[in-house]
């Protein structure tokens, strides 16, 4: 007895490789092995001379051939050829006789050292319903393919659909595993350059706060006394992770390097940019605002490579003067001449407060960002707060606007108070 006799039945040969192998879709074993077995399989089962896997490739959205494996796997777009058929319309398409057919002989399937005569198309649909590929069994004989085909084929494409989903599945996983791997050294990172706490300078109350996102960025303030004078900076490295949170460190450490060494700020400034210029990619820079304060004099001598805006909080009339960057963001391009400072006047009772755009640029559901004004009215109407207690306000008052929506960048802030005479 055959199986032509009973179509619904299976060679028990079969029937045990098709068990061993489900039972191996449990196990972490490499997609492109299982899915050369599960076709080794459906030659028997099904009594074909050779099979063919395609794979929907979602990046490009075509067919490529993955078994038989080749230095340059063939492709198809979906809709070209019975495979490319087959995956538009996820039915199964029996054709007997293949030199007869105008769609197989524009885009012919052909065994090797042989002729194919039957074609055999059955489409891999996932748990969700979507087309994850094709198998098609070639046969040399016309009308090779019967009943019991068609019945196997959809049970071997099942299981090549649990390979494929349970493979896909893995690698999501390994890259999220080394994504959270990642963010959590960049923001151990980031944590580390913070100041354990903020310097004392006479006649000054000061406050720094960093806030960061799930996905770390490459956000960090310092805040430290050099020199009888007190250094202020403020960054942010485009991108996120690993990468941003490196090259803001560096640009911290390069600084304090320089200013020990004896170089003044817009020496240091020259020179850190290009330094980081000629080190970071071309789709790489940082915006930061690095300044000093001299305590005896109240004035702030300072470089903005694409840090802005600056808020300078006047507690004379409770007015916001607002500065622009004074150059493009730090490691863009090399500067050829040392670039002089900018430089304001801190009064009594005046703030300056340095922020990063991600309080500035906080949206709400409605897609409204937070923006200069919001900021403008914490700062006057809290003004006489400490900073720690006005930078706690800024935060709740940032939060509260936003709502639901998610914090989708870091929040950095520098509050710098020359206290009322």
């Amino acid at each position: 007895m055959n199986h032509l006799d009973h179509p619904n039945e299976i060679t028990r040969e079969s029937l045990v490789r098709i068990l061993d192998i489900m039972h191996r879709l449990a196990a972490p074993e490499a997609m492109p092995e299982l899915l050369r077995e599960i076709i080794e399989v459906g030659k028997v089962a099904i009594v074909a001379e050779t099979g063919v896997l395609w794979l929907l490739e979602q990046s490009s959205g075509q067919l490529v051939m993955v078994v038989p494996s080749t230095d340059t796997p063939a492709r198809l777009g979906v809709g070209e050829g019975w495979a490319g058929k087959c995956a538009k319309t996820t039915v199964i398409s029996n054709i007997h006789e293949c030199r007869e057919d105008t769609l197989f002989l524009e885009y012919p399937t052909q065994i090797e050292g042989g002729e194919t005569r039957s074609l055999l198309n059955v489409p891999i649909i996932g748990l969700d319903e979507s087309v994850l590929g094709v198998m098609q069994w070639l046969g040399a004989e016309v009308g090779q393919f019967d009943e019991h085909d068609e019945w196997v084929g959809p049970a071997l494409a099942a299981q090549a659909a649990v390979a494929i989903q349970h493979s896909y599945m893995t690698d999501e996983l390994l890259a999220n595993a080394i994504l959270s791997q990642e963010v959590a050294v960049a923001r151990d990172i980031q944590m580390s350059t913070l100041p354990d706490s903020m310097p004392e300078v006479p006649g000054y109350d000061l406050h720094g706060h960093f806030q960061p996102t799930d996905h770390t960025g490459g956000d960090l303030y310092d805040l430290v006394v050099l020199n009888k004078q007190l250094f202020m900076l403020l960054g942010d490295a485009t991108g996120h992770g690993f990468g941003p949170a490196l090259s803001a460190t560096q640009m911290q450490a390069m600084l304090r390097v320089s200013f020990r060494h004896g170089a003044g700020l817009d020496q240091a400034y020259m020179h850190v940019n290009n330094q980081l210029a000629e080190d970071l990619p071309d789709d790489r820079f940082i915006t930061a605002f690095m300044g000093f304060l001299d305590p005896v004099t109240h004035r702030v001598n300072y470089h903005s490579g694409g840090q802005g805006p600056i808020l300078h909080f006047r507690a004379l009339g409770e007015v916001c003067d607002w500065y622009k960057p004074t150059n493009f963001p730090v490691g863009i391009m090399e500067i050829d001449d040392k670039q002089e400072s900018a430089n304001l006047q801190l009064e009594p009772g005046d703030i300056l407060a340095l922020i990063s755009d991600g309080v500035y640029e906080y949206a709400n559901m409605q897609g409204e960002e937070f923006g200069e004004e919001r900021v403008a009215g914490v700062l006057k109407s809290s003004h006489h707060l400490s900073m720690n207690a006005l930078g706690e306000k800024l935060i709740k008052t940032v939060m509260a606007f936003g709502g639901d929506a998610p914090q989708a960048d870091d929040i950095t802030m520098v509050l710098v108070r020359r206290l009322p005479g």
